[in-house]
């Protein structure tokens, strides 16, 4: 009769190391469109004999024997152990969604195409019935995938509450974040009423000048891409400089993006993910930054967003343990460092110095940007509120959801379809993420106001406050950023100015 082996923490964090670079390396892979096929499964099984019940309760006794900077460590060490039992069971089942997905193709004027390519399309397509009717083909295919989304999330739901102990999975959520999400959502409600006028104002214009006057009273949510790109303005945003001016960008900051190890990937392919991302397979050594340019502002939004994350990673302190460089409790800190980058792309001033504007000019097209933060913040505010409805509810949760149709429909002022809730739901409340990065981010901003002043975002000493916290790797909390800037982690004053600009 065979026995499990059960590794100290220490020999589990350096297995970890390797078998997280392994998955992240793979699912790079394929989301670039280097590879066609995923293969996780196949790495989850080569380290089978990691993951275990018996690894995972001695970590968990271990755990309640040592002072808090070990606990922590422990903490992130089980909850890694949590995460490869579930993908030891539940990996080739991801495969086989992801594998179908990038095998699905849809036909749109007599051209076959797969169904990511037709998602990037939806960013460029200047024809607004094109436009449309295309949304319609992409979201009816997607769509087809909703069931296995939906047995998945079962089985994932069902798995985690099982060996974590905790059945419920909002409560679950709020003790690996360290918040209340139902608070969360409250003041995130108050801060969207307060920059509700000018949001609408904005929305009227720049809908106008965006898609026309063909337009319906509200589009459909197919034109979102589109708009997020500011598609009419592309011959000044154009795809040919937004890598040069993006490290122009961040070297005013005092980063060389050269002289880090960051590898980006910009190339396009057909079946790349136009979903801008960076995976850190092995930080401080291994960071990728990986944009899919199409042209529009939006590119050069994407690539400062994840700089930010790209140099959070490549500048962590190499001699902290792996589990401080490469593994959070959540994804909240790390977003605030993408945002406070992408941040630059609403200063007049980043306008007019890179792309020869005038100060009216400059002032219009940064106000564009603010017009789409309010727009996303309302949107992932209203996911979030969907999302803990759903997941109060999950017994009863359908391949169709009117609640977030409804919810993000009101909110943005497109229109969502009741069957798009599951292809638009990340995991792990990432939507609570992204929404305490909103809030802390513009907490940062007004910090380096402060501190550096007006032109904190081309100066160096920026940088130089950057790099420290980035150096920290992901041990602290988004909380705990929030209380060194002088700050309540919930106070939205910050946005809320931002946003009303």
């Amino acid at each position: 009769m065979s026995t499990t082996a059960v590794r100290s923490p220490a020999e589990f964090e350096e297995q970890i190391q390797r078998y997280l670079y392994e998955r992240s390396e793979e699912g790079r892979a394929v989301r670039v469109g280097e590879k066609e096929i995923s293969e996780q499964a196949a790495i989850v099984a080569r380290y089978a004999d990691l993951f275990s019940r018996e690894q995972l309760r001695a970590l968990q006794a271990e755990e309640e024997r040592v002072d808090a900077e070990q606990r922590e460590w422990l903490y992130r060490l089980r909850k890694t152990c949590e995460g490869g039992l579930l993908a030891a069971e539940l990996a080739e089942r991801d495969d086989e969604l992801e594998n179908a997905i990038l095998a699905a193709r849809v036909e749109f004027k007599g051209e076959e195409m797969p169904l990511r390519t037709a998602q990037a399309k939806l960013a460029v397509l200047a024809g607004y019935a094109d436009r449309h009717e295309l949304g319609e083909i992409y979201h009816e295919a997607s769509a087809r995938f909703n069931e296995q989304r939906l047995d998945l999330l079962r089985a994932y739901e069902e798995l985690e509450g099982d060996l974590s102990g905790e059945p419920d999975p909002i409560a679950r959520s709020e003790e690996e974040k360290q918040i209340s999400m139902r608070e969360l959502a409250a003041m995130l409600e108050a801060a969207n009423q307060a920059i509700e006028e000018r949001f609408l104002g904005l929305r009227e214009k720049w809908f106008e000048r965006l898609l026309g006057p063909e337009r319906e009273e509200q589009p459909s949510s197919a034109h979102f891409s589109y708009v997020r790109r500011l598609s009419p303005l592309e011959s000044i945003y154009t795809k040919e400089r937004a890598t040069d001016v993006c490290l122009e960008t961040v070297s005013a900051l005092g980063f060389d993006m050269a002289k880090t190890s960051i590898s980006l990937d910009l190339d396009d392919r057909p079946q790349k993910a136009p979903r801008a991302c960076v995976i850190a397979s092995d930080p401080p050594r291994v960071v990728h930054l990986i944009t899919r340019a199409q042209g529009g502002l939006h590119d050069y939004q994407a690539f400062l967003h994840e700089a930010g994350h790209a140099l959070h990673y490549a500048s962590v302190d190499p001699r902290l343990p792996y589990t401080f460089r490469r593994i959070s409790r959540d994804h909240a800190l790390t977003e605030i460092y993408s945002y406070i980058c992408e941040a630059i792309t609403r200063e007049p001033g980043w306008h007019a110095q890179h792309f020869g504007l005038s100060d009216h000019g400059a002032r219009e097209n940064a106000e564009a940007t603010v017009f789409l933060e309010s727009a996303l913040f309302r949107r992932y505010t209203a996911k979030l509120q969907f999302e803990l409805d759903f997941w109060a509810d999950f017994e009863h949760a359908g391949t169709q959801s009117e609640d977030y149709a409804r919810r993000l429909t009101a909110s943005v002022g497109m229109v969502y379809k009741p069957d798009g809730h599951l292809a638009d739901m990340d995991a792990g409340f990432y939507s609570a993420d992204y929404l305490r990065a909103w809030i802390r981010h513009a907490q940062l901003r007004s910090y380096l106001e402060q501190e550096v002043g007006e032109d904190w975002w081309r100066s160096a000493e920026t940088g130089e406050i950057l790099r420290k916290l980035f150096a920290e790797g992901t041990r602290p909390t988004s909380e705990e950023i929030a209380a060194r800037l002088g700050f309540e982690p919930l106070d939205t004053a910050p946005l809320v100015a931002e946003l009303n600009t």
